[in-house]
């Protein structure tokens, strides 16, 4: 609600910073439901509290994904795709069957609703080979985000549908 420093007031800082954690804060509690990437920080032990880090939830989601101990992603899911993974998704309902995991295929696909920046996706890029290679790794985003876009998306209006290319 402000085109340039001159009309902003108090106020007007205080209600945008009052939207951001407001933003921050409807994030944090949709991620409670997850079981498994409810969390980006790691906040140490209570005698090593230097040692807390931050680890964004796309690095998460692919360790998981590229994880080769595999256990059943929580809060992942396949989507079945063909005969083979429909039979095996219908028989997991009567019997001990192993559903298939997103690591299984040679071919990741990455979509990221909101934006992806350029290191992220080196990042991605750099993890599947370091820990899948072989694995062709493809990241769609709605946008590619870059710094000034980012900051931008923080104060759009209407987050459903930003504007942040004017």
């Amino acid at each position: 609600g402000c085109d340039s420093s001159l009309n902003l007031t108090s106020q007007k800082a205080t209600d945008a910073v009052d939207g951001i954690f407001r933003s921050l804060r409807d994030i944090a509690r949709i991620r409670m439901h997850m079981k498994q990437f409810n969390s980006i920080h790691n906040p140490g032990s209570n005698t090593h509290q230097a040692s807390a880090s931050y680890k964004p939830l796309l690095k998460q989601v692919v360790e998981e994904i590229c994880n080769p101990d595999r256990p059943d992603p929580v809060d992942i899911e396949h989507i079945s795709s063909g005969l083979t993974d429909l039979l095996k998704t219908g028989f997991s309902m009567f019997m001990k069957v192993n559903r298939p995991h997103p690591g299984d295929h040679p071919l990741l696909i990455i979509f990221m609703v909101g934006g992806v920046s350029v290191s992220e996706v080196k990042m991605v890029k750099d993890l599947v080979a370091t820990r899948k290679p072989g694995t062709q790794v493809i990241v769609l985003s709605s946008v590619l985000l870059t710094p000034h876009s980012a900051v931008e998306l923080l104060f759009a209006p209407d987050r459903l549908q930003p504007d942040a290319h004017n």
